[in-house]
């Protein structure tokens, strides 16, 4: 998700009933970033796309 649509992609986890559900988020805009800005930011959200993974992984 972008920073600009947080509030929103919130709402609609709310309302398709996962009020905690996870998501990551990067910078806003992504239709005018260059192609070197979204692999930055594709970068940086790694870390918390690896988070989200392990720590909503079933236990085994």
């Amino acid at each position: 998700m972008t920073t600009n649509f947080v509030g929103a992609a919130e709402l609609m986890a709310k309302v398709l009933g996962m009020p905690d559900y996870k998501f990551a988020v990067i910078d806003h805009p992504v239709s005018s970033a260059s192609d070197a800005e979204l692999e930055t930011r594709a970068r940086s959200a790694l870390d918390s796309i690896r988070d989200l993974i392990l720590v909503n992984s079933p236990k085994t």
